[in-house]
């Protein structure tokens, strides 16, 4: 069982930062999961991929959208991701997702109640 959990999302004004972070527990987190991220879902839209990392390694993806100005990272002692949003826009608001799996393919297989990030023009 994996189990993920969000915080440090808010109200912010376009052009400030956020960080937000998630904490990952369960038995079997360092078997089942190889690849955590982060995905988004606003209103009306579908849920899209923002970033990803490898655990391990510690490569990195991103969405186009958020390339330059999101940056994902790790801290593998605690089991804990972040991801580090500046010069953020409105249309960044959104419900972000922490989310990780065996693999970047099947990276939603384990995902997170989700931390409301709302960008204000």
């Amino acid at each position: 069982q994996v189990q993920l959990v969000e915080s440090g999302g808010g109200l912010v004004q376009a052009g400030n930062s956020l960080r937000l972070f998630c904490a990952a527990s369960g038995r079997t987190f360092s078997r089942a999961v190889n690849v955590m991220g982060w995905l988004r879902q606003a209103p009306g839209k579908e849920r899209e991929f923002v970033a990803a990392i490898s655990w391990s390694g510690g490569s990195t993806d991103y969405a186009d959208s958020v390339k330059g100005r999101f940056t994902i990272s790790r801290d593998i002692a605690k089991s804990a991701l972040y991801l580090q949003m500046n010069s953020l826009k409105p249309e960044d608001t959104a419900v972000y997702h922490c989310a990780g799996g065996p693999s970047r393919a099947t990276i939603s297989t384990y995902w997170g109640q989700g931390t409301q990030v709302t960008v204000s023009s």
